[in-house]
């Protein structure tokens, strides 16, 4: 994985990706040796898919996971 979007001294374009990958290598990937490339994928989709998006609470999004902020964005008429 390659987690910088943007070129040198652009910090602000890749700061929500940054955050990412790092959240992620901290609570998923620190420490595991995965068998295969197949392994991996399926860890990190079961991850982002299963945990970090309907559970996972952020700060940025009012303390609420991203789906249950876009659910109340939807109910709000905008």
């Amino acid at each position: 994985m390659v987690p910088s979007m943007s070129r040198r001294g652009n910090c602000h374009d890749n700061a929500v990706a940054e955050s990412f990958f790092s959240v992620l290598k901290k609570e998923r990937i620190k420490r595991r040796i995965y068998p295969s490339r197949q392994a991996a994928r399926t860890d990190l989709f079961d991850y982002i898919e299963m945990f970090y998006n309907p559970i996972r609470r952020h700060g940025s999004a009012g303390g609420v996971s991203p789906v249950e902020f876009e659910r109340r964005y939807a109910q709000s008429g905008n």
